[in-house]
């Protein structure tokens, strides 16, 4: 049989070897499948990491004495526009750097594609000059480049953007925007609507449309943290605005003051999604943000939130009591709408009248009665819960407790036989009942009124492509476990990422402190006792802080140690 014919190295393959970043037999495989692939030896080398980028252009550099440039010292918004088709650009893997006269400068990985240079000089009929870098940095900027181009948005084509229905959550809004010119602009519309389609696919809470001098970013809110997803043009900057500003049916020509609208997003007969919509004016434009409302998520049920069995056990009974007060705390963005919607839910049947003051109103739940606060008119919070207790409500939930005057009457109304719901913007479940006294209501009415306060903050869980991590004893002291804990054993994981999750993570669990105001507790309230006396009274009653349920959920491997320090503290 005969032998198979030795690859006899050059070139580039044989530059490799001899600075000694790669072995001989391995240059040869590589040069081979790199062939057979009909890619760069350089691309190939660097996808299948059997080298570093970096030392591959400098090396490439000094084989064909052309300069090396470090691409992410580069403001790639300055990068002329047009000057090679996109086309020319992904076949080639070139990206137009910048022009001086007829010379046109040009970034490439791979200093032998010489039928780029020319197909690319043919194309501009420029002077073009091969400048190096680093093949992985190159294939990221232009993506980044291409994202820029005003072109693609009329390329988009998505056959659910045909199904859509949009229209206005607010009635009452003057129709005379839907009128305007932009309704007619395709490719703004289809870009958009593409936006608020991706954003529901990839589970986004918000999204955000942000002008800046040189550039426009829309980012979406994943899990919590914001990660960029489009760059367009700076030039559509108006168009974006004019035309989200006519879905929400708000005035397009006013510019100078914030504006709040809600959007309706039709997917298909059944299912509806709401967008929350508010505008407002920066330096270099008008910065817009969306709220993704899905009424589904009130849905969930109890079991899904994270509570632990105990948590979940005082909640219901809480729930079930005809009178008294639940209180949920935490931060914008913690999920404590969901967790009142949750509970409104569990309570929501024919025989119990159930009315809400919210601003705005962000779930449709049938069988509640909704109100939107509208303080321009009169109609604030706590005008609202007059109306409310003259309407024989048996459940009354209150958006948020700002005041003396809306705090006053909801303790009134749950000494009095109704059972309400309601937040507050504060850190921990005995803060709570500080910032209650603070406001100006009296010991007495805190501590026979409120039954339950539950603290909350939303941690990202783990994919299922996590790791064990290895933790010393020390360290998982210093973190706030147990001697009891680490006794027991458990195994904490860290996130390690894949395809199907963002950063090895995807979703997210609810991290709850649940503290039934008992006996003791209401003796301490009624003397004045401080925060700090009353987080320590919960951990003598047994409750568990914010901090301690967090380690439970990394005990648990539902998040990782590193998640816990993100959402909590000491």
């Amino acid at each position: 049989m005969a032998e198979a014919p030795r690859i006899v190295l050059s070139g580039l393959a044989r530059r490799f070897v001899q600075d000694q970043l790669l072995e001989e037999a391995v240059a040869r495989d590589a040069h081979s499948q790199a062939t057979k692939n009909g890619i760069p030896l350089i691309t190939f080398l660097v996808q299948n990491k059997l080298a570093d980028a970096k030392a591959l252009a400098q090396s490439a550099a000094s084989e064909f004495g052309v300069p090396v440039l470090d691409l992410s010292s580069m403001q790639l918004d300055n990068l002329p526009e047009k000057a090679v088709d996109e086309k020319l650009i992904r076949k080639h893997s070139v990206l137009p750097l910048y022009k001086r006269g007829n010379r046109l400068f040009v970034a490439m990985s791979d200093p032998t594609n010489i039928s780029a240079l020319d197909e690319v000089k043919f194309a501009t009929g420029l002077s073009v000059e091969a400048v190096l870098v680093e093949d992985n940095k190159l294939r990221e900027a232009i993506e980044k480049y291409l994202n820029t181009l005003e072109q693609p948005l009329g390329d988009m084509d998505d056959g659910d953007l045909a199904d859509i229905d949009i229209e206005s959550g607010d009635e009452d809004k003057n129709d005379s925007a839907s009128t305007t010119p932009e309704q007619d602009d395709a490719p703004i519309v289809k870009y958009i609507n593409k936006m608020l389609l991706d954003a529901i696919r990839t589970g986004a809470s918000d999204i955000h449309f942000e002008p800046y001098e040189k550039t426009y970013r829309v980012r979406y809110r994943t899990d919590g943290i914001l990660h960029e997803v489009s760059k367009p043009s700076i030039k559509l900057a108006p168009r974006l605005a004019a035309r989200l500003k006519v879905m929400a049916q708000l005035d397009i020509s006013e510019r100078r003051i914030p504006q709040d609208g809600r959007i309706k997003m039709k997917l298909s007969k059944t299912k509806a999604i709401d967008f929350r919509v508010n505008t407002l004016p920066t330096l270099w434009g008008e910065k817009i943000v969306l709220r993704i409302l899905d009424p589904s998520s009130a849905k969930l049920g109890i079991d899904v939130l994270g509570y632990e069995e105990d948590q979940k056990e005082l909640y219901l009974k809480a729930l079930a009591q005809p009178q008294g007060m639940i209180l949920v705390t935490g931060p914008t963005g913690s999920g404590k709408t969901v967790s009142l919607y949750t509970g409104l839910n569990i309570l929501n049947t024919p025989e119990r009248n159930i009315s809400t003051a919210e601003d705005p109103v962000e779930i449709n739940l049938e069988g509640i009665n909704q109100v939107n606060v509208n303080p321009k008119v009169g109609l604030d919070f706590s005008a609202a819960l007059r109306s409310f207790l003259r309407q024989d409500p048996d459940v009354v939930m209150v958006g948020e407790i700002r005041d003396l005057d809306t705090a006053s009457i909801a303790i009134k109304a749950a000494q009095t036989g109704h059972l309400v719901l309601s937040t507050l913007h504060t850190n921990s479940a005995p803060e709570t009942l500080t910032r209650l006294r603070n406001m100006g209501v009296p010991s007495f009415n805190i501590a026979t009124s409120v039954s339950l306060i539950i603290a909350q903050r939303l941690a990202r869980r783990l994919c299922s492509c996590k790791q064990p991590h290895d933790v010393p004893k020390e360290v998982l002291l210093e973190e706030g476990f147990t001697e009891e804990q680490i006794a027991t054993g458990f195994t904490l994981y860290k996130p390690v990422g894949c395809d199907k999750c963002k950063g090895g993570y995807k979703g997210r669990v609810g991290v709850y402190e649940v503290v039934r105001i008992t006996p003791k507790m209401a003796q301490l309230i009624m003397s004045d006792a401080t925060s700090i006396e009353l987080a320590q009274a919960a951990q003598e009653e047994g409750f568990n802080n914010l901090r301690q349920s967090a380690l439970l959920k990394a005990i648990q491997g539902v998040t990782s140690l590193e998640e816990v320090n993100r959402v909590t503290k000491d």
